[in-house]
C-alpha cells in the first residue's frame, strides 16, 4: 500500500492504465491513462490533503477524490454523508494483474458491499463492480467521480449527457449565501437544452462549456432516456485537451445524472473558495443530494423517475459502471452519441460528424 496525496491507497495498473484507490472512503483517483506519447489524469484531488484538515469533518472530505460509492446518496440521520461507503476503511480481499477487490461491512446500512475494478489489456477504461448484500429497504446510492479541468481554458471542456427527458436545476439553495457560498443558476429551474439553463439574475448560461461561473457552486440533475436497440446504454461524456472522458452506465440501474459545478463557490473550510474548476458527473439513483429521507419521499414519481431503489437481504444487487478515455483528433468538439460498434468497441462522434472509436466491452454495465 502507497501513501498518496496523504492517504493509505491500494494501486492497481496495466499496460495502458495505472490507478490508486483510497483504503479510507474507497476513493478512486489518481488515475493515469497513456494514449499514444501522452499521459492524462482527468480525476480530480482536492486543492488540500487529509492531513490538513480538521479531525471533526468526515473522511470524505478529507480524501475528497475521484470517484466513490455513494450509499445511501447525501446526508442521512445516523451516519456519515454519503454513507460509510465513501468514509470509513475497506478491506483488500483478493487482487490479480488485472483486478483490485475491496469489502466494507457499512453499519450504518446493515450490508456488506464488494469493490471491484478491472482494467482490461489494450484499454484505456476502467470497470468498476459495487456488489451490495444484505441491504433492506429503499435506499438511494450513486457513483461520485470528480474531474480536474483546471489545466482546460475557461469554457474550453464541453460537456454532454445521452438524451434526456427531464432535467432541472436543485430545488433550494445549493449553496447558500448564509454559509458564506455562492451560486449562479436559479433555483428549480426546469430545462431541456444544456446549453440554456436559466441564471438567478436572469438570461441563461451554456452548461456544455465549462470551467464557467466562477466563484459558484451549482448542482442540476438530468434524468436519462430509456434505453434502446440503437442505444443500449447511457453516457456522459467530457471532451478535453486532446482526449475525452466518458462514462457509460445502465439507465435501469442509475436512472439519473447529476453535474456538480464547483468553480470556487464555497468559502467555508476546507473549502476556502480553492476548490475551483472542478466537475462531478455523478451516476445516481437519488433525489438530487438530498437526505435518503428526503429521497424515500418519491417526490417525482409524478414523472415516473425513481429517488430510491427497494432491495431485499436475500437479493445481492450489483452495480456496474464503466469510465474511460479516448483520445480525440483537434477541433474534436461536444459528443453528441457514443453508440456501440461491435461487442468490443464504442465509436463516439461530436457534434461536427467527427468520429473516435475506444475500446469498451459496453456489455459489462448490464451483468
Amino acid at each position: 500500500m502507497k501513501t498518496i496525496h496523504g492517504a493509505p491507497s491500494f494501486s492497481l495498473s496495466s499496460d495502458l492504465v495505472s490507478l490508486h484507490v483510497t483504503q479510507d472512503g474507497g476513493h478512486l483517483a489518481p488515475v493515469e491513462f497513456k494514449l499514444a506519447e501522452r499521459t492524462v489524469s482527468p480525476y480530480a484531488l482536492a486543492p488540500w490533503k487529509p492531513d490538513e484538515i480538521d479531525d471533526d469533518l468526515p473522511v470524505l472530505l478529507k480524501s475528497l477524490r475521484g470517484d466513490f460509492l455513494c450509499l445511501p446518496f447525501g446526508p442521512q440521520a445516523e451516519g456519515p454523508p454519503h454513507g460509510e461507503t465513501a468514509n470509513n476503511q475497506w478491506h483488500l480481499t483478493s487482487e490479480s494483474e488485472n483486478s483490485l477487490s475491496l469489502e466494507i461491512e457499512a453499519s450504518d446500512v446493515s450490508a456488506k458491499v464488494t469493490k471491484t475494478i478491472s482494467l482490461r489489456p489494450g484499454q484505456t477504461a476502467i470497470y468498476y463492480d459495487h456488489r451490495i448484500s444484505g441491504l433492506e429497504g429503499n435506499f438511494s446510492y450513486g457513483n461520485h467521480p470528480i474531474l480536474d479541468l483546471s489545466q482546460v481554458e475557461e469554457g474550453k471542456a464541453r460537456v454532454s449527457v445521452s438524451p434526456f427527458r427531464w432535467a432541472s436545476v436543485y430545488p433550494e439553495y445549493f449553496s447558500n449565501p448564509a454559509d458564506g457560498a455562492n451560486q449562479a443558476l436559479k433555483i428549480g429551474a426546469i430545462f431541456t437544452d444544456l446549453s440554456e439553463v436559466p441564471l438567478t439574475e436572469g438570461g441563461t448560461t451554456d452548461l456544455t462549456r465549462y470551467p464557467s461561473r466562477p466563484a459558484t457552486d451549482d448542482l442540476v440533475m438530468i434524468v436519462s432516456e430509456g434505453t434502446t436497440e440503437q442505444q443500449p446504454f447511457a453516457w456522459s461524456a467530457v471532451v478535453m485537451d486532446g482526449y475525452v472522458w466518458f462514462s457509460l452506465k445502465n439507465p435501469a440501474d442509475f436512472p439519473a445524472t447529476m453535474f456538480w459545478l464547483s468553480n470556487g463557490g464555497r468559502s467555508a473550510h476546507p473549502w476556502d473558495s480553492r476548490h475551483t474548476a472542478r466537475l462531478g458527473i455523478e451516476e445516481v439513483c437519488s433525489h438530487f443530494c438530498d437526505s435518503v429521507d428526503i429521497s424515500r419521499k418519491d417526490l417525482l414519481c409524478n414523472l415516473a423517475i425513481p429517488t430510491t431503489r427497494k432491495f431485499a437481504k436475500t437479493e445481492p444487487v450489483t452495480l456496474r459502471i464503466i469510465q474511460a478515455v479516448a483520445a480525440t483528433p483537434e477541433g474534436f468538439g461536444l459528443v453528441t452519441s457514443i453508440t456501440p460498434a461491435g461487442e468490443n468497441s464504442v465509436t463516439i462522434i461530436d457534434e461536427n460528424g467527427d468520429a473516435v472509436e475506444a475500446k469498451v466491452n459496453w456489455g459489462f454495465v448490464f451483468g
